[in-house]
């Protein structure tokens, strides 16, 4: 058997004191650590580096995708595993990608990346309905894949043959309401000033549709067809959070697009009155001018 290939897990953070030492707990038999943190105003560096992880600071601006490539350029090993302070490895992920690093180079179709599911956790308890089941390719080659997106949902490119691990990651992202909506918050921000930006001009009819019964039909879905009432409150909960979160989204697009077009209009307005006052003087300087002529031929 082909000996052990090596490991990088990177972590992206922004103010973790509270989680990040039991993310890097689960994680220290890897070869490296390595931090990605959007400076952190908490302890979160201090922690991470009492683990032995080289800490790089940078700002994210909300674009996660540059924060994850960072953390691949500095890693060495020839695997990286991508992880946030809310997730944490089990005992027998850690076994399943143990045998993905112990099979080596493998053949020319072996995956040169892995998808592995998310095991969500919401306000301590495990949701088992309502939708929420995320999956992503999170262990690859370093040198196989890279991210190509710039928001707070990363987009990864790889370059070969991706397979899938059986085990999930335990996902731990909100302990407390507050937690739900200061996120909330933040991620709305940066995705409604995206799409802003890729689509700055929609209809307002889209933009009604979107604040209304699409969060309507979005808490249907999960509350509903997808069983999240199974959940009991936690399931009631989510998909209030979930509509919400969306109705949020499309509330700032409104608020920038609108700041925009008042700013646009101003200007437009300001330039309209400038030409007019332009052309209302043309007149009153060629009669002042004739006028001149005029008295001085007299």
């Amino acid at each position: 058997m082909a000996s052990r290939q090596r490991l990088a897990v990177v972590v992206i953070t922004k103010n973790e004191e509270r989680q990040i030492a039991r993310c890097l707990e689960s994680t220290r038999w890897a070869d490296e650590l390595i931090i990605v943190d959007d400076e952190s105003g908490d302890r979160t560096a201090e922690i991470a580096r009492g683990y032995g992880a080289r800490v790089i600071t940078h700002r994210s601006d909300g674009n996660f995708d540059r924060q994850r490539n960072l953390g691949i350029g500095a890693a060495t090993a020839e695997w990286v595993l991508q992880m946030d302070a809310d997730e944490v490895i089990p005992a027998a992920l850690r076994q399943e990608i143990d045998r993905v690093l112990a099979s080596g180079a493998g053949s020319a179709e072996s995956p040169v990346a892995y998808r592995i599911r998310r095991r969500n956790c919401f306000l301590g308890r495990f949701m088992r309905y309502g939708g929420w089941s995320t999956e992503g390719v999170k262990l690859f080659r370093r040198n196989r894949a890279r991210y190509v997106g710039r928001s707070v949902h990363e987009t990864l490119q790889v370059d070969g043959a991706t397979g899938a691990l059986t085990v999930e990651i335990e996902h731990y992202p909100f302990t407390s309401l507050e937690q739900v909506v200061g996120r909330t918050n933040q991620y709305t921000t940066v995705e409604a000033r995206l799409l802003a930006e890729e689509q700055p001009r929609l209809p307002c009819r889209t933009i009604a549709y979107q604040m209304t019964w699409r969060p309507v039909k979005l808490f249907w879905k999960s509350y509903v067809r997808k069983a999240g009432w199974r959940d009991g409150m936690h399931g009631l909960v989510f998909a209030l959070w979930g509509a919400w979160s969306h109705m949020l989204r499309w509330a700032k697009y409104w608020e920038i697009t609108r700041a925009t077009s008042y700013e646009l209009r101003a200007t437009s307005g300001q330039r309209s009155v400038s030409q007019l006052a332009a052309r209302s003087s043309q007149p009153e300087s060629r009669v002042s001018s004739l006028g001149s002529r005029v008295g001085g031929s007299s």
